[in-house]
């Protein structure tokens, strides 16, 4: 029904399609945490409060439970098949090659389109911290044509860059992403420090002043849940941990801790930096800010923390495009290694150990979007992708739990049962509280991936002829 499956393991193919193992568990907590921490609370909190009002809250709430069981159900998963390719790659093991082709699809636009999310939301800090120290470039060149300019050129600089820093090696990357994620971390402490005093509860009134399900208002999606759909953009990114197993050194250990930890760290740090912006500051304020932390700090006389903030964010979100872009291009990848997509991309490159020619046509193709479309458009879509994602992953747990009991596996999710359903539910309760025209580009999108399947994929793929595999 859904196509032949892969067995168990990580292939033994060739050393040019294989991944170099550089990763341990400090890498793999910071690729979370510098995915995960970034655009969605830096930037996405104002479009938050503008869907939910102060009850954008419990929209991190919900995101962070839904991503708590995905995030168990990914490392069950990622244990068990410690190879790289994420959720693409479980699908393809468990409910075979054409959901797995539609998960991957879905991944590319998920990964690519983060991307891109963050590079746009990284040239609103660039640019706010350019002109509160009195200088303005061209508004031509800063925004794209939806916003009445040409181009979006700093976001389109940085995806750039990024690309040329995966180019270099994914282990000299994943070190620098480190260094990157504590600035971001001293940067969201000091916002707290200096918001947090000014909390005052009646900015919380009303607390829930559009509901709690996603409903149109005004032609525009309002509602605890509808803020959900979009700020849970903010969690996801342990996922690309997940398509870093060919490249760990350790799964058993480095996987379970580096999944799970990052979700755990960056749970307390949403909680605390919503809970002070909201508190410091109508919502009213804030809605639609491209810089909601920085402007808080501006709104409480505090200049020069706002100034601290913004460059703190210009200097650490690229970590966040770095992960995504490295997981896209991991999935990728995979699916040009098992013949998906065209098989010389998967070359890897003798002095990196990474997919060259991937990452660089990952790279342009994120700076293209990123240079000419709209933050919360593009971050919608890209939830879109995610949501498609996650449920496989709820999925397969289940399925193979199911059959195939017996295998060993180095982390076993608790209540499996419950956790895959919570995660397929949460996932579908999300994803239909996207907007309509979102979910339409969404189906759209997929519809050309099923064609390219159809037409190439399923006849140039490893099926029915997997090379041969040996256990991590």
């Amino acid at each position: 029904m859904f196509g032949p499956r892969k067995p168990f393991g990580t292939p033994a193919h060739l050393q040019q399609h294989s991944l170099a193992k550089t990763l341990s568990w400090p890498h793999l907590i910071a690729l979370g945490v510098g995915a995960i921490v970034g655009t969605g609370i830096y930037t996405l909190v104002g479009v938050g409060a503008e869907r939910a009002g102060p009850a954008v809250i419990l929209a991190f709430i919900v995101c962070g439970v839904v991503c708590g069981c995905a995030a168990l159900a990914y490392t069950e998963m990622a244990t068990l098949i410690p190879a790289a390719g994420s959720a693409y790659t479980f699908s393809y093991t468990a409910l075979g090659e054409t959901v797995a082709w539609v998960v991957g699809w879905s991944l590319i636009l998920e990964y690519s389109l983060a991307c891109s999310t963050v590079a746009v939301g990284w040239s609103g800090y660039l640019v706010g911290w350019i002109q509160a120290a009195g200088i303005h470039l061209p508004a031509a060149l800063l925004v794209g044509p939806h916003g009445g300019g040409l181009i979006n050129l700093p976001a389109v600089f940085v995806s750039l860059a990024v690309m040329g820093m995966l180019i270099l090696g994914t282990r000299q990357s994943a070190t620098l992403n480190i260094v990157l994620v504590v600035i971001k971390l001293v940067a969201l402490t000091i916002f707290v420090v200096y918001a947090l005093p000014a909390f005052k509860s009646g900015n919380l009134q009303p607390f829930m002043p559009y509901g709690f399900g996603s409903t149109e208002i005004g032609g525009h999606k309002r509602g605890v849940m509808a803020a959900a759909a979009i700020v849970f953009f903010a969690f996801y990114g342990f996922d690309a941990v997940a398509t870093s197993a060919e490249e760990t050194k350790n799964p058993k250990r480095d996987l379970t801790i580096g999944i799970i930890g990052s979700m755990l760290v960056c749970t307390v740090i949403y909680m605390a930096v919503a809970i002070a912006a909201i508190g410091a500051l109508p919502f009213t304020q804030l809605a639609n800010s491209p810089e909601p932390l920085a402007l808080v700090l501006r709104q409480l006389s505090q200049p020069f923390a706002a100034q601290l903030i913004a460059l703190a964010a210009v200097i650490a979100l690229p970590s966040v495009i770095l992960v995504m872009m490295y997981g896209q291009s991991r999935i990728f990848f995979v699916m040009a290694r098992d013949g998906l997509l065209p098989r010389r991309l998967a070359t890897v490159s003798p002095r990196s150990g990474g997919p060259t020619m991937i990452t660089l046509l990952t790279g342009l193709t994120i700076a293209a979007v990123a240079g000419f479309f709209r933050l919360d458009e593009i971050a919608e879509l890209a939830n879109a992708g995610t949501l498609i994602a996650f449920i496989s992953v709820g999925v397969c747990l289940i399925v193979l739990r199911r059959t195939a009991p017996d295998m060993p596996r180095l982390f076993r999710c608790p209540a499996a049962y419950l956790v895959g359903g919570l995660t397929v539910a949460g996932c579908l309760y999300l994803l239909s509280s996207l907007p309509t025209a979102t979910l339409g580009r969404f189906v759209i999108w997929n519809v050309i991936g099923l064609v390219i399947y159809f037409a190439y994929g399923r006849r140039k793929s490893d099926a029915g002829r997997p090379a041969p595999l040996v256990t991590a």
